[in-house]
């Protein structure tokens, strides 16, 4: 993984419904208001900041944490319930900094996802393997709308 540079979109997923299954797209809009389209996180509910409005994950740590759990066992990066996975560059673990998707997208970084039990259901010992350095991702905020595909360039941008 490198700090500067670019990387790049490895995935696209979202859920239509709050605990339904998670679809893996190959290209999706998204924007401001709307978040990922169809994606049920997506939409800020009024009086909110839209804090966990779009996650992103490092396939770096998420084969970090497979590894630490001795192997996927049939676990792919959508069980972690991420909007995104990028490769090849390092997410800030600091809010307000913002990652670049493509020609237009930005998303400010509000938080670390910590992950949550629902991760253990899945695979015991998997929360815990998600939690050290921000390996659960980011939960973001969409500040500026982009359409986005798999093999998008990936940058942060200060």
């Amino acid at each position: 993984m490198t700090d500067m540079g670019a990387g790049r979109l490895d995935g696209i997923a979202r859920h239509k419904v709050s605990r339904g299954p998670m679809e893996v797209l190959d290209r999706a809009l998204v924007t401001p208001d709307m978040g990922l389209e169809g994606d049920c996180r997506g939409p800020v509910p009024e009086g909110k900041k839209g804090n966990r409005q779009i996650t992103v994950v490092e396939a770096e740590s998420w084969a970090a944490a497979m590894q630490d759990l001795g192997g996927a066992d049939g676990l792919v990066w959508s069980d972690r319930r991420a909007n995104l996975l990028v490769s090849g560059v390092r997410l800030p673990r600091e809010a307000g900094k913002v990652i670049a998707i493509g020609k237009g997208l930005r998303i400010e970084v509000r938080c670390e996802c910590d992950p949550c039990s629902r991760m253990d259901a899945l695979r015991e010992g998997l929360r815990a393997a998600l939690t050290p350095d921000w390996r659960g991702g980011i939960c973001g905020r969409v500040i500026s709308e982009g359409e986005i595909a798999v093999g998008d360039e990936v940058r942060i941008e200060e």
